[in-house]
């Protein structure tokens, strides 16, 4: 029985200093043999920035890009549930690189699962600014306008925020942060009112799996983790979904 591989916020960088864990995770990618696997699901933050031009891609993405592009061709499924670094994904990523693409949370099936997927951006009801700027940021004219600036400009800014935002949080625990918290509590919200069987999530930058006793049954929440620190990822085995890490010292995962 095929495995589908899911993960999330490998926010992947175009620096030269971000090599070696760009890197790592494509050496990571390609320790699964594509017989294996169904389908490749990224719950969002694939890329710590991107945005599609017409006629332009970010250069350094492109090793990654081809890692995925290979698994397509050999008949996986790959899914992008945008995060709050990609939910301008589009055009490219679907046509070019075969990618179906969820603006928002979806559920799947798997066995007799009903799996619920989203990035988690937005959950938290504290996160009314990011809200606001999403819907914002969203706006087809606000997108017209942004592609006015020149590609490298248009990075270099990214960047700039990014590791702003990077700064401010990193002496904090994300598995004690308001984020993973609010995570937490509305994944149990939908296992415990039959929303749902399995939920996943990333963001929070915590791996996580809990087992959620319901009147509907055992329900199960999983939060993928990330790629900046943990190296997560959440494997469906055919059977039922397992959380793990990755060691680049493995020949596989």
């Amino acid at each position: 029985m095929k495995q589908t591989l899911i993960f999330s916020d490998v926010h992947l960088r175009v620096t030269e200093d971000d090599r070696s864990r760009q890197d790592a995770f494509i050496q990571f990618l390609r320790s699964f043999d594509p017989a294996s696997l169904d389908s490749i699901i990224c719950l969002g933050d694939l890329f710590d920035f991107w945005f599609e031009y017409k006629q332009v891609i970010f250069s350094g993405y492109f090793q990654t890009l081809r890692a995925l592009a290979e698994f397509r061709e050999a008949g996986v499924k790959l899914h992008l549930v945008c995060g709050n670094h990609d939910f301008w994904a589009g055009r490219f990523l679907q046509e070019g690189l075969g990618m179906v693409i969820h603006t928002e949370g979806t559920t799947m099936t798997f066995g007799n699962k009903r799996t619920y997927f989203h990035h988690g951006d937005g959950i938290n009801p504290r996160d009314r600014g990011y809200r606001i700027y999403k819907r914002f940021a969203r706006n087809a004219w606000v997108i017209r306008g942004f592609r006015l600036l020149h590609p490298d400009w248009a990075m270099r800014l990214a960047q700039s925020v990014s590791h702003s935002s990077r700064t401010m949080q990193e002496a904090k625990d994300p598995s004690e942060g308001a984020e993973a918290q609010a995570l937490r509590k509305y994944a149990h919200s939908l296992l415990t009112n039959g929303d749902a069987d399995v939920v996943l999530f990333g963001h929070a930058h915590a791996p996580l799996h809990d087992v959620v006793n319901t009147t509907f049954g055992q329900g199960h929440y999983f939060n993928t983790g990330d790629w900046l620190t943990n190296r997560s990822y959440v494997l469906w085995d055919g059977e039922q979904f397992n959380l793990n890490y990755y060691d680049s010292a493995q020949q596989t995962p």
